[in-house]
């Protein structure tokens, strides 16, 4: 997660009596000091008021607000910053939207946690919060980042539980966070979350829910329908997924078969066996839980199960099928990067260096960041 070390390059200052930052704006208090914004780390302490910037100031009382959420003297930062620029919080909030949509996550991470630092009671903005922390947390997992992704769904989980910590509910809060217990494989945090949705959206008509509230609505009961026909909040299930996830993967077998003798036609637990097993090098035994539970209802719809039933085919020896199983899941979900990755091993597998490149660039068009991909194309210059 991004580090406190930016307030190192910040130092403090008081401005002299009857000094202020623009003209319609309220006067500084001479006892106070303000953060002011080295315009370079290296720079030295500028203690003359009259060569400094107003973005300078601006800038050091973000970055206090935001890493320095102790500060003795944040609320009247807070006052300051919101007199002198009545609309930043908003100008902020879609600054951050927009570098989290490009994957800059590391500025848009900094510029959320200035914006709560302005506004610490918006629910709206914690809300946002939530979402962006559970986005980088699926960003770092994809480039196999799994401690800053654990870290990133802890953050998620806080802030969601904030959101939905309200005195006026927010039903998008209960909604998206349905979706984090989803990942989770927590089903029964994510039933009651629908279920809360749903709750808070009934009265309201469809002509106020407009056609995104109205398939919500459709969406959440559709989750709550599934989990409840295919017991999913069963604890053993939960206790499973748990175990496997933190390395105890015999525990979690032992967890899930116990399940499957009283739900054996879940895809769910079919493919919560083949991971486990997966995970302990028993490919045969995974790929034949994974065509298992392509056999069960729903499970011939998930994309993940092929791209795991494929990596025991490839660990297998079963490289031709491994690509047209790579392929059916890739046309599920045409811009899953773990899926367009896997390819692209596999052609190096292969000895298809030209078709793995042109996989791996893919991959990088949809996510930059992604080491993997940065990581086997660079592999593949080194060899020409």
């Amino acid at each position: 997660m991004v580090s406190t070390n930016s307030l190192d390059s910040i130092y403090f200052i008081k401005l002299p009596e009857g000094s202020v930052l623009s003209p319609k704006a309220m006067k500084i208090n001479p006892e106070i000091p303000l953060p002011v914004q080295k315009k370079n780390p290296e720079d030295p302490v500028e203690q003359d008021a009259a060569k400094l910037s107003e973005e300078q100031i601006l800038s050091g009382i973000l970055t206090v607000l935001a890493y320095d959420k102790k500060n003795e003297n944040s609320e009247y930062y807070r006052k300051l910053i919101t007199d002198v620029r009545p609309g930043i919080k908003k100008e902020l909030a879609e600054a951050a939207i927009l570098k989290a949509r490009n994957e800059d996550w590391d500025l848009a991470e900094e510029i959320w946690l200035a914006v709560n630092g302005i506004d610490p009671q918006d629910k709206a903005i914690i809300l946002n919060m939530a979402i962006f922390f559970d986005q980088k947390a699926d960003s770092d997992r994809r480039n196999s980042l799994n401690e800053d992704a654990d870290a990133y769904d802890e953050a998620a989980l806080d802030y969601y539980k904030q959101a939905m910590d309200s005195d006026k509910e927010i039903p998008d809060a209960y909604f998206n966070a349905g979706f984090f217990y989803l990942k989770k494989r927590d089903y029964g945090e994510a039933k009651g979350c629908f279920e809360s949705y749903l709750g808070l959206v009934a009265d309201e008509k469809d002509e106020e829910l407009g056609e995104n509230g109205i398939y919500k609505k459709e969406r959440a009961q559709e989750i709550i329908n599934k989990i409840s026909n295919r017991n999913l909040e069963n604890d053993r299930f939960r206790d499973a997924y748990k175990l496997i996830s933190e390395g105890q993967e015999e525990k979690g077998l032992e967890e899930i078969r116990k399940f499957i003798r009283d739900n054996p036609v879940v895809w769910n637990a079919w493919f919560l066996l083949g991971w486990g097993l997966r995970r302990l090098g028993r490919f045969e035994d995974a790929k034949q839980a994974f065509l298992k539970a392509r056999e069960c209802e729903g499970g011939d719809e998930n994309a993940d199960t092929l791209n795991e039933l494929a990596i025991c085919q490839m660990e297998t020896g079963e490289l031709k099928e491994a690509k047209e199983t790579l392929v059916d899941a890739l046309s599920m979900d045409s811009e899953n990067t773990k899926i367009i990755s896997n390819l692209g091993c596999l052609c190096l597998k292969m000895n298809q260096n030209e078709e793995a490149r042109k996989y791996f660039e893919v991959v990088l068009e949809i996510d930059p960041d992604d080491k993997i991909a940065t990581a086997q194309i660079a592999k593949l210059d080194a060899e020409i």
